[in-house]
């Protein structure tokens, strides 16, 4: 683990890069379909009502994370914050695997609806999980270098409040942004 620990900015960058190269890839429509194997139309509009449920998951884990660390229950907190990684992972991939093939979800709603508040809770909802990947992934490989009774002398404690942060406000929009575009209009 020690070269993980020296790498860990080079390993938390290379890790963004091929991340956001692959969500702008796949809403830019760079990835090739015929690439991807193509579910059923029902499979694929189920994808964006699924991710809202991996999304509140996410939010009830990192929220229930937080509280244990909080309690000193390290273990409890791994545990949860390992889980919300692998809900993070399973929304990006339905996402990206449902945009690459379907492309975005237009807005259905009035003009300004769209205008003054869909578009710029997406654009925050957006931003904010670009920031959120390079601190997710900073926390994740601090808190997978070095011993749990070592992490409290690095920017770990710090990185997860702001990796926290940053992912329970995009996820919580991201529910906000799935109930515009699929239940009120």
């Amino acid at each position: 683990m020690l070269d993980v620990r020296e790498r860990v900015p080079a390993l938390t960058a290379a890790l963004t890069v091929v991340s956001l190269a692959l969500v702008f890839g796949a809403v830019g429509g760079a990835i090739p379909t015929a690439l991807l194997p193509r579910a059923p139309d029902a499979v694929l509009e189920a994808i964006p009502t699924v991710n809202a449920f991996v999304s509140i998951a996410a939010i009830v884990t990192i929220l229930t994370g937080l509280r244990a660390v909080r309690r000193g229950d390290i273990e409890r907190h791994r545990q949860l914050m390992v889980a919300t990684f692998g809900l993070f992972v399973a929304f990006l991939v339905l996402y990206l695997y449902r945009v690459s093939l379907v492309g975005p979800t237009e807005f259905a709603g009035p003009a300004a609806v769209e205008t003054y508040v869909y578009f710029p809770l997406l654009a925050v909802h957006i931003l904010l999980a670009i920031a959120a990947i390079p601190a997710v992934y900073y926390t994740l490989l601090l808190a997978v270098s070095y011993p749990v009774s070592e992490l409290r002398r690095t920017n770990h404690p710090r990185a997860g409040k702001v990796a926290a942060t940053l992912w329970l406000i995009s996820f919580s929009l991201g529910v906000v942004v799935y109930a515009m575009l699929y239940l009120l209009w």
